[in-house]
């Protein structure tokens, strides 16, 4: 298992640029845990499961999730807390994190 360590990063970026150094093209993100200082989410509409509702949340928020390497990008779902112990989640399409910390935990897949 490999450890990638964000900070002061956009943590998609930094997830892609970190398994491209370690040799990684395709894994299972096991956890993501961490807080992101804004981020940026896509859910479907319930009318067409081939498009994207895509929303941008400038909000601190704690965060969980999983997901894959494939082909050398990260693909990750998520859920975001935030203020009011509410509850945000789906595709992450980015994740600011300067405040806190992010960690990614890998498992490359051969």
């Amino acid at each position: 298992m490999l450890v990638f360590e964000i900070k002061n990063d956009e943590l998609i970026e930094s997830v892609n640029r970190q398994a491209a150094r370690a040799g990684v093209t395709d894994a299972a993100i096991v956890s993501l845990i961490g807080a992101a200082d804004r981020f940026t989410l896509s859910t479907m509409p319930k009318g067409d499961a081939l498009k994207d509702d895509i929303t941008s949340y400038e909000l601190p928020a704690e965060m969980t999730g999983t997901g894959e390497i494939r082909n050398g990008f990260a693909h990750i779902h998520t859920v975001m807390g935030v203020e009011g112990d509410q509850a945000m989640c789906g595709h992450l399409h980015e994740a600011h994190i300067g405040t806190h910390f992010a960690r990614v935990y890998v498992v490359p897949c051969p």
